[in-house]
């Protein structure tokens, strides 16, 4: 398996990206999973489903299991939150994990960012793992990292696989 991410502010259109990228690499064969990380809470069940009625009765993990898929819940109840190799420690073998998030992360990742949403770039204090900017304009020229358009599927994934990193690199 191999990880890269996809990172960048609140609104700058990662998830849009992701919705694209996916078919894209999947029509090439690949299996693809990913990991989306939110610093908001997430509700994946409804009050009054049994599911949400045993989490909130203690469970720690709750399992749901139907005729077309299964899911995982599990409740933190205030332990910290896993860290990323933690979660890849669930994903059943794939070809490429993508990663929503973790922008601090220690694995390859590119930064969506679009001037227009007015949020400055992370690219400016960027770490080593920043490997290129999606953007769907060129970017100013005190950014020395590579330029990707947007708009240029083939082009965004052949980055994202030429640059993934092999699972066993620890992260």
């Amino acid at each position: 398996m191999k990880v890269f991410g996809i990172a960048g502010r609140s609104g700058m259109g990662k998830t849009s990206l992701l919705e694209r990228v996916v078919p894209a690499l999947t029509a090439q064969g690949l299996r693809v999973s990913l990991v989306k990380h939110s610093h908001k809470d997430i509700e994946v069940d409804r009050p009054g489903k049994d599911s949400y009625r045993l989490r909130e009765a203690g469970c720690q993990e709750v399992i749901l299991l139907g005729r077309t898929r299964w899911a995982l819940m599990h409740e933190l109840r205030g332990d910290p939150e896993p860290t990323l190799p933690q979660l890849l420690a669930h994903v059943q073998a794939c070809d490429l994990v993508l990663v929503e998030g973790f922008k601090a992360g220690t694995f390859p990742k590119l930064e969506v960012w679009r001037e227009e949403v007015g949020k400055p770039p992370l690219w400016r204090d960027r770490g080593p793992d920043l490997t290129a900017i999606a953007s769907d304009k060129p970017l100013p020229a005190d950014c020395l990292l590579p330029y990707l358009p947007l708009h240029d599927l083939g082009g965004l994934c052949a980055h994202i696989l030429a640059h993934a990193a092999p699972l066993a690199r620890g992260f």
